[in-house]
Protein backbone atom coordinates (compact mmCIF):
# COMPACT_ATOMS: atom_id res chain seq x y z
CA UNK A 1 0.00 0.00 0.00
CA UNK A 2 2.84 2.37 0.87
CA UNK A 3 4.54 1.68 -2.48
CA UNK A 4 1.32 2.48 -4.36
CA UNK A 5 0.97 5.81 -2.52
CA UNK A 6 4.54 6.79 -3.41
CA UNK A 7 3.91 5.94 -7.07
CA UNK A 8 0.79 8.13 -7.15
CA UNK A 9 2.65 11.03 -5.50
CA UNK A 10 5.51 10.84 -8.01
CA UNK A 11 3.02 10.80 -10.88
CA UNK A 12 1.31 13.92 -9.53
CA UNK A 13 4.62 15.77 -9.17
CA UNK A 14 5.53 14.99 -12.76
CA UNK A 15 2.26 16.52 -14.00
CA UNK A 16 2.61 19.86 -12.16
CA UNK A 17 5.29 21.45 -14.43
CA UNK A 18 3.21 20.69 -17.51
CA UNK A 19 0.22 22.47 -15.99
CA UNK A 20 2.31 25.45 -14.89
CA UNK A 21 3.81 26.52 -18.21
CA UNK A 22 5.11 25.71 -21.65
CA UNK A 23 7.96 28.15 -22.24
CA UNK A 24 8.11 27.66 -25.99
CA UNK A 25 4.57 28.91 -26.43
CA UNK A 26 2.40 30.17 -23.60
CA UNK A 27 3.44 30.85 -20.01
CA UNK A 28 1.51 30.12 -16.86
CA UNK A 29 -1.28 27.63 -17.45
CA UNK A 30 -2.32 24.32 -19.05
CA UNK A 31 -0.31 23.00 -21.98
CA UNK A 32 -1.80 24.03 -25.36
CA UNK A 33 -3.69 21.38 -27.28
CA UNK A 34 -5.35 21.61 -30.66
CA UNK A 35 -9.13 21.31 -30.82
CA UNK A 36 -10.23 19.31 -33.83
CA UNK A 37 -13.28 20.19 -35.88
CA UNK A 38 -13.35 23.94 -35.17
CA UNK A 39 -14.60 26.26 -37.87
CA UNK A 40 -13.69 29.80 -38.86
CA UNK A 41 -16.46 32.32 -38.52
CA UNK A 42 -18.53 34.21 -35.99
CA UNK A 43 -18.76 37.95 -35.34
CA UNK A 44 -15.79 40.30 -35.64
CA UNK A 45 -15.19 42.98 -33.02
CA UNK A 46 -16.07 46.45 -34.29
CA UNK A 47 -13.63 48.20 -31.96
CA UNK A 48 -14.04 50.59 -29.02
CA UNK A 49 -16.03 53.85 -29.19
CA UNK A 50 -15.65 55.99 -26.07
CA UNK A 51 -12.08 55.25 -25.02
CA UNK A 52 -10.88 56.57 -21.67
CA UNK A 53 -7.74 54.43 -21.55
CA UNK A 54 -6.07 52.14 -24.07
CA UNK A 55 -3.25 50.26 -22.38
CA UNK A 56 -1.41 49.42 -25.58
CA UNK A 57 -1.57 47.81 -29.02
CA UNK A 58 -1.50 44.16 -30.07
CA UNK A 59 -1.50 44.34 -33.87
CA UNK A 60 1.92 44.66 -35.53
CA UNK A 61 1.04 43.82 -39.14
CA UNK A 62 -2.23 44.75 -40.87
CA UNK A 63 -3.83 42.50 -43.47
CA UNK A 64 -0.94 40.03 -43.74
CA UNK A 65 -2.70 37.10 -42.05
CA UNK A 66 -4.76 34.28 -43.47
CA UNK A 67 -7.81 35.67 -45.27
CA UNK A 68 -6.51 39.22 -44.93
CA UNK A 69 -6.62 39.18 -41.13
CA UNK A 70 -4.23 41.25 -39.03
CA UNK A 71 -1.34 39.70 -37.11
CA UNK A 72 0.35 40.15 -33.75
CA UNK A 73 3.86 38.92 -34.50
CA UNK A 74 6.34 38.03 -31.77
CA UNK A 75 9.74 39.68 -32.10
CA UNK A 76 12.38 37.24 -33.51
CA UNK A 77 14.41 37.36 -30.29
CA UNK A 78 11.42 36.46 -28.12
CA UNK A 79 9.45 33.27 -27.57
CA UNK A 80 6.22 33.70 -25.59
CA UNK A 81 2.85 33.95 -27.29
CA UNK A 82 0.90 34.68 -24.14
CA UNK A 83 0.53 34.32 -20.39
CA UNK A 84 -2.07 32.36 -18.46
CA UNK A 85 -5.06 34.07 -16.86
CA UNK A 86 -7.12 30.93 -16.28
CA UNK A 87 -9.95 31.38 -13.78
CA UNK A 88 -10.12 27.62 -13.21
CA UNK A 89 -6.50 27.51 -12.02
CA UNK A 90 -6.60 30.90 -10.25
CA UNK A 91 -4.05 32.46 -12.59
CA UNK A 92 -4.37 36.25 -12.50
CA UNK A 93 -2.97 39.19 -14.45
CA UNK A 94 -2.78 42.80 -13.36
CA UNK A 95 -1.67 46.06 -14.98
CA UNK A 96 -2.12 49.68 -13.98
CA UNK A 97 -3.88 52.73 -15.38
CA UNK A 98 -3.93 56.37 -14.30
CA UNK A 99 -6.74 58.93 -14.06
CA UNK A 100 -5.40 62.49 -14.42
CA UNK A 101 -5.67 65.02 -11.61
CA UNK A 102 -9.01 66.79 -11.50
CA UNK A 103 -10.88 64.10 -13.47
CA UNK A 104 -13.52 61.59 -12.43
CA UNK A 105 -14.09 58.68 -14.78
CA UNK A 106 -17.35 56.81 -15.22
CA UNK A 107 -16.25 53.48 -16.72
CA UNK A 108 -19.06 51.79 -18.64
CA UNK A 109 -17.10 48.91 -20.17
CA UNK A 110 -13.78 47.08 -19.94
CA UNK A 111 -12.37 45.07 -22.85
CA UNK A 112 -9.87 42.27 -22.25
CA UNK A 113 -8.00 40.32 -24.94
CA UNK A 114 -7.36 36.58 -24.93
CA UNK A 115 -7.17 33.43 -26.99
CA UNK A 116 -7.34 29.67 -26.66
CA UNK A 117 -4.76 27.80 -28.73
CA UNK A 118 -6.35 25.77 -31.53
CA UNK A 119 -9.87 27.14 -31.05
CA UNK A 120 -12.19 29.48 -32.91
CA UNK A 121 -13.19 31.78 -34.24
CA UNK A 122 -15.97 31.86 -33.20
CA UNK A 123 -14.87 32.71 -29.67
CA UNK A 124 -14.62 30.04 -26.98
CA UNK A 125 -14.22 32.54 -24.12
CA UNK A 126 -17.13 32.20 -21.68
CA UNK A 127 -16.10 34.21 -18.64
CA UNK A 128 -14.26 37.34 -17.46
CA UNK A 129 -13.62 38.19 -13.82
CA UNK A 130 -12.44 41.68 -12.90
CA UNK A 131 -11.26 43.43 -9.76
CA UNK A 132 -9.83 46.95 -9.38
CA UNK A 133 -7.26 47.80 -6.69
CA UNK A 134 -5.84 51.07 -5.36
CA UNK A 135 -2.33 49.56 -5.34
CA UNK A 136 -0.73 46.38 -6.74
CA UNK A 137 -3.04 43.47 -5.71
CA UNK A 138 -0.33 41.91 -3.53
CA UNK A 139 -0.97 44.57 -0.89
CA UNK A 140 -3.68 46.85 -2.33
CA UNK A 141 -7.31 47.32 -1.34
CA UNK A 142 -10.19 46.30 -3.59
CA UNK A 143 -11.96 49.36 -5.03
CA UNK A 144 -14.40 47.53 -7.28
CA UNK A 145 -15.42 44.02 -8.32
CA UNK A 146 -14.28 40.52 -7.42
CA UNK A 147 -12.91 37.37 -9.04
CA UNK A 148 -16.08 35.35 -8.45
CA UNK A 149 -18.62 37.19 -10.62
CA UNK A 150 -18.63 36.62 -14.37
CA UNK A 151 -18.98 40.08 -15.98
CA UNK A 152 -18.49 39.08 -19.64
CA UNK A 153 -21.25 40.50 -21.87
CA UNK A 154 -19.90 39.82 -25.37
CA UNK A 155 -16.92 38.14 -27.01
CA UNK A 156 -15.82 38.25 -30.64
CA UNK A 157 -12.77 37.80 -32.82
CA UNK A 158 -10.70 40.96 -33.29
CA UNK A 159 -9.64 39.77 -36.77
CA UNK A 160 -6.08 39.16 -35.58
CA UNK A 161 -3.85 36.11 -35.04
CA UNK A 162 -1.02 35.80 -32.51
CA UNK A 163 2.03 34.06 -34.01
CA UNK A 164 5.77 34.14 -34.68
CA UNK A 165 7.40 35.35 -37.88
CA UNK A 166 7.63 31.87 -39.37
CA UNK A 167 3.86 31.52 -39.14
CA UNK A 168 2.99 34.87 -40.71
CA UNK A 169 0.43 34.45 -43.47
CA UNK A 170 -0.25 30.78 -42.67
CA UNK A 171 -0.80 30.16 -38.95
CA UNK A 172 -4.30 30.44 -37.46
CA UNK A 173 -3.78 28.62 -34.15
CA UNK A 174 -4.25 31.67 -31.91
CA UNK A 175 -7.12 33.96 -32.95
CA UNK A 176 -7.31 36.83 -30.43
CA UNK A 177 -10.74 37.58 -28.96
CA UNK A 178 -11.99 40.93 -27.69
CA UNK A 179 -13.96 40.24 -24.52
CA UNK A 180 -16.21 43.12 -23.57
CA UNK A 181 -17.56 43.59 -20.03
CA UNK A 182 -20.29 46.24 -19.89
CA UNK A 183 -21.63 47.82 -16.71
CA UNK A 184 -25.20 49.11 -16.43
CA UNK A 185 -24.07 51.23 -13.48
CA UNK A 186 -20.73 52.84 -14.38
CA UNK A 187 -17.66 52.33 -12.21
CA UNK A 188 -16.86 55.79 -10.83
CA UNK A 189 -13.21 56.49 -10.00
CA UNK A 190 -11.50 59.74 -9.07
CA UNK A 191 -7.94 60.79 -9.96
CA UNK A 192 -5.17 58.35 -9.09
CA UNK A 193 -3.37 55.20 -10.17
CA UNK A 194 -5.28 51.92 -10.12
CA UNK A 195 -4.53 48.27 -10.90
CA UNK A 196 -6.91 46.27 -13.05
CA UNK A 197 -6.78 42.57 -12.12
CA UNK A 198 -8.48 39.91 -14.23
CA UNK A 199 -9.04 36.27 -15.11
CA UNK A 200 -10.74 34.59 -18.06
CA UNK A 201 -12.48 31.28 -18.61
CA UNK A 202 -13.10 29.32 -21.80
CA UNK A 203 -14.46 26.05 -23.14
CA UNK A 204 -11.38 25.31 -25.26
CA UNK A 205 -8.72 22.81 -24.19
CA UNK A 206 -5.94 25.41 -23.90
CA UNK A 207 -5.84 28.64 -21.94
CA UNK A 208 -7.26 31.26 -21.97
CA UNK A 209 -3.98 33.04 -22.65
CA UNK A 210 -3.35 36.77 -22.59
CA UNK A 211 -1.24 38.21 -25.45
CA UNK A 212 1.04 41.06 -24.32
CA UNK A 213 1.27 44.60 -25.65
CA UNK A 214 3.24 44.16 -28.87
CA UNK A 215 5.08 46.96 -30.67
CA UNK A 216 7.44 46.47 -33.61
CA UNK A 217 11.05 47.01 -32.54
CA UNK A 218 10.19 47.51 -28.87
CA UNK A 219 10.70 44.63 -26.43
CA UNK A 220 9.95 46.26 -23.07
CA UNK A 221 6.29 47.30 -23.13
CA UNK A 222 5.21 47.65 -19.50
CA UNK A 223 5.23 46.27 -15.99
CA UNK A 224 2.30 43.85 -15.76
CA UNK A 225 2.26 41.14 -13.10
CA UNK A 226 1.02 37.56 -13.06
CA UNK A 227 -0.18 35.55 -10.08
CA UNK A 228 0.50 31.89 -10.86
CA UNK A 229 0.99 28.53 -9.16
CA UNK A 230 3.83 29.92 -7.04
CA UNK A 231 1.15 31.90 -5.16
CA UNK A 232 3.17 35.10 -5.65
CA UNK A 233 2.96 38.08 -8.00
CA UNK A 234 5.80 38.16 -10.52
CA UNK A 235 6.61 40.57 -13.34
CA UNK A 236 5.63 39.25 -16.75
CA UNK A 237 8.80 38.78 -18.80
CA UNK A 238 9.58 36.98 -22.03
CA UNK A 239 11.44 33.72 -21.42
CA UNK A 240 14.10 34.49 -24.04
CA UNK A 241 14.66 38.25 -23.98
CA UNK A 242 13.85 38.72 -20.29
CA UNK A 243 12.09 42.00 -21.15
CA UNK A 244 9.05 43.08 -19.13
CA UNK A 245 5.63 43.20 -20.75
CA UNK A 246 2.49 45.25 -20.37
CA UNK A 247 -0.93 43.74 -20.99
CA UNK A 248 -3.56 45.27 -23.28
CA UNK A 249 -6.98 46.36 -22.07
CA UNK A 250 -9.36 49.17 -22.93
CA UNK A 251 -11.54 51.26 -20.60
CA UNK A 252 -14.55 53.02 -22.12
CA UNK A 253 -16.93 55.55 -20.64
CA UNK A 254 -17.04 59.25 -19.93
CA UNK A 255 -15.40 61.94 -17.83
CA UNK A 256 -17.90 63.15 -15.26
CA UNK A 257 -18.90 66.78 -15.88
CA UNK A 258 -16.98 67.00 -19.17
CA UNK A 259 -20.09 67.72 -21.27
CA UNK A 260 -21.34 70.41 -18.89
CA UNK A 261 -17.93 72.10 -18.79
CA UNK A 262 -17.59 72.02 -22.57
CA UNK A 263 -21.09 73.45 -23.04
CA UNK A 264 -20.49 76.27 -20.55
CA UNK A 265 -17.18 77.11 -22.23
CA UNK A 266 -18.99 77.34 -25.58
CA UNK A 267 -21.62 79.64 -24.14
CA UNK A 268 -19.01 81.96 -22.65
CA UNK A 269 -17.29 82.38 -26.03
CA UNK A 270 -20.54 83.71 -27.46
CA UNK A 271 -20.81 86.59 -24.95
Amino acid sequence: MKAISITILVSMLLVIPAIASEATEDTGGPVPADISGHTRGGPIWDGPKDVLWDNGPIVTSYGTGVGGADESIIDPVEINNGWGCQWTYDYRITDDFEIPAGETWEISSITLFGYQTGSGPPSTIVGCYIEIFDNPPEYGTTIYGDLFTNVLTSTSWMNCYRLNQAGSGTNTDRPIMANVCEYSSPITLTAGTYWLCWQMDGIGASGPWNPPITINGQLATGDALQYASSATWDYITDNDSGEMKGMPFILEGSIAGALENETWATIKTVF
